[in-house]
């Protein structure tokens, strides 16, 4: 299958077995990609012994660790076809992987996205507000993982407002004259979880106290950033869904999984609380005692192969996070694939997510 061929069919579609041959197909035919046109990525598959006649599965093909991008410069194309440079978000004097794209790889980046978010919200634009301070995407020091959120989730809205001003003090007046302006209609909210939890959440709750309320009953948030295990204010997924309700009616809200390595290949959560593998992407759990698969049920190490990648070897990661695959083709949401679980981080990772890292900040 090409890449345009993935694209082509609704983002949820394919069964075991259909998804097997496809990701096998466009899994090996990248590796021989990176594997003649990235020097760095042909020795290691040399020092590992790789042989591509051996491959019967892309759970064959090897694997690089994600932490490998913070120490070196991984490209499959010529400096000059590099459009953009990605970086991962990290506290200070820590190394950030940087991921190299082309103009393909860019674009079907965000093609892959909108195929998979439109899954879940809809194939309209909607107003939206984004819950972080617009700075964020202006300061080129604070652009990283967190900034390239916004902005590719900036392409399901239609009009858009801030919902933080650049002290990350929630725009009350603003926010209420938003609503006023888009009232009935279905509104997108975009923001990483802690951000959500501290400046959005708490204020919301803080003024219904006050007699002023905000009616989002009509919106869809989405948020990321895994924070829940990192930062004492940890609360369970059933219990951040119950106090936006509270707060603001707000109903509609949808976790996701993602990583600036393999942009684009986003894992959504469903309405079951489940996160979900698209026809793009895969998640095996590897045994941490010797890279076995792992069975359903059983927690491991999150590897994830993404058929993006073509500017740079990423199509095939070992994370530095732990969970576990809860099923695959049966959710009962109805959407083919695996459905899966995050743990968390490794003991002794590093903290490194959009998130993650302002909440060590703050």
């Amino acid at each position: 299958m090409t890449f345009d061929d993935f694209l082509n069919m609704p983002p949820f579609s394919m069964d075991k077995a259909e998804k097997e041959r496809a990701l096998t197909g466009r899994l090996a035919e990248l590796t021989k990609l990176h594997r003649a046109n990235c020097p760095e990525y042909a020795r290691m598959l040399e020092t590992v012994g790789f042989d591509p006649d051996g491959v019967t599965s892309y759970r064959d093909l090897p694997f690089l660790p994600v932490r490998l991008f913070k120490d070196m410069e991984l490209r499959s194309v010529p400096k000059e076809d590099v459009v953009k440079t990605m970086t991962s978000s990290g506290t200070t004097g820590q190394a950030v992987s940087k991921i190299y794209l082309d103009r393909t790889t860019s674009a079907n980046q965000q093609k892959t996205m909108v195929k998979i978010v439109s899954d879940f919200t809809g194939s309209g634009r909607m107003p939206m507000i984004i819950i972080d301070c617009p700075g964020v995407v202006k300061d080129r020091a604070m652009f990283s993982a967190r900034g390239a959120g916004i902005l590719g989730f900036s392409i399901f809205g239609a009009k858009k407002i801030y919902a933080l001003d650049d002290d990350m003090k929630l725009d009350v007046e603003g926010v209420k004259a938003f609503l006023e302006v888009y009232r009935g209609q279905k509104i997108l909210l975009f923001g990483f979880t802690f951000m959500v939890w501290q400046h959005f959440y708490k204020e919301l709750a803080r003024l219904k106290e006050e007699g002023i309320t905000f009616d989002l009953s009509n919106g869809i948030l989405i948020h990321g950033g895994g924070w829940k295990k990192l930062i004492s204010e940890a609360v369970s997924r059933d219990e951040f869904h119950r106090r936006m309700e509270e707060a603001c009616g707000l109903k509609d809200i949808h976790d996701y999984y993602g990583m600036v390595e393999q942009t684009g290949c986003i894992y959504m959560e469903c309405e079951c609380g489940h996160l979900h593998a698209s026809n793009f992407s895969d998640v095996i759990i590897r045994r941490p005692a010797n890279f076995s698969e792992a069975d359903i049920g059983e927690t491991g190490i999150i590897q994830v192969v993404s058929t993006i990648p073509e500017s740079y070897p990423g199509h095939s990661l070992l994370t530095e996070d732990e969970g576990s695959i809860l099923g695959e083709d049966d959710c009962p949401c109805g959407r083919k694939g695996k459905y899966f679980k995050i743990n968390g981080r490794l003991k002794n990772a590093e903290i490194r997510g959009c998130s993650d890292t302002y909440a060590v900040q703050f």
